[in-house]
């Protein structure tokens, strides 16, 4: 039986929680309560199971990179974009900062941290090891 979907968003729903949550520092996943699986991005109801029984947890940081791109001429120079395999499961679009953009690899390993891009809070990542 599929649960029956929340009335309305609510005023507090998880985008403005996960944007908080960077604001303060910190980088926060959803878990959900009944089948344990994390969550990225923010949702209200599981999309494994379906549950509305989603928690905050704070991620550990550890990824991999799965994929890789580097948009070229752009005012701002070259930088990546990447898909990262998150420790906890979920794959979740960054970028990979501290190193030039070609030295990003498939199957490197990284950490999260909290930056920013355009003075807005964002997740980013760094080769494990090194200093931002």
């Amino acid at each position: 039986m599929i649960p029956s979907a929340p009335e309305a968003f609510p005023e507090d729903g998880p985008d403005k929680v996960f944007a908080e949550s960077l604001q303060n520092g910190e980088f926060r996943l959803q878990q959900c309560k009944d089948c344990d699986k994390h969550v990225c991005y923010p949702r209200l109801i599981c999309p494994h199971c379906g549950s509305q029984r989603l928690d905050w947890v704070i991620a550990s940081g550890r990824g991999v990179v799965y994929s890789t791109s580097i948009p070229r001429g752009m005012p701002e120079g070259d930088y990546n974009i990447a898909l990262i395999d998150l420790h906890e499961g979920p794959r979740m679009l960054s970028r990979v900062v501290g190193v030039p953009p070609e030295q990003v690899a498939i199957g490197m390993q990284v950490e999260a941290f909290v930056g920013s891009v355009d003075q807005v809070p964002v997740v980013l990542f760094k080769p494990v090891g090194a200093s931002i």
